[in-house]
């Protein structure tokens, strides 16, 4: 049996937030636990309500989304965190990765892709 990915989705942009549970919604390995886009909601709800994958957008308007990242992944036991953002730059690439992220993905990923590397974090 596979392990179902318990997803918390961090995106500033609601429009875009609902897009993505919607993605992400179709495949049964995969349940949306949590959303926000607000940062001061991340860790404690993070910490209650304990995803094993979290995906994360880093570019936000308050310049939050590396130090977020930075918080989930010193978390004891903490979920696998991706980056999922609009654009990719080196730059983001490489701070993402020393900041803990799992991943880095762009939103234009295929949904089969996307589903594809949420159920392959979840199960490692």
């Amino acid at each position: 049996m596979s392990t179902v990915a318990r997803v918390y989705i961090i995106e500033e942009h609601p429009v875009v937030r609902q897009a993505l549970v919607e993605r992400l919604s179709h495949d049964p390995d995969i349940k949306v636990i949590g959303q926000t886009g607000e940062a001061e909601r991340v860790l404690p709800e993070v910490e209650e309500m304990r995803p094993n994958v979290v995906l994360l957008e880093v570019k936000r308007s308050d310049g939050m989304g590396l130090e977020i990242l930075r918080q989930i992944t010193a978390l004891a036991n903490g979920p696998r965190t991706v980056v999922l953002t609009s654009y990719e730059s080196d730059w983001e690439v490489e701070a993402a990765r020393r900041a803990g992220a799992s991943g880095y993905l762009l939103k234009d990923l295929d949904s089969d892709e996307l589903l594809r590397n949420i159920r392959a974090m979840a199960a490692s």
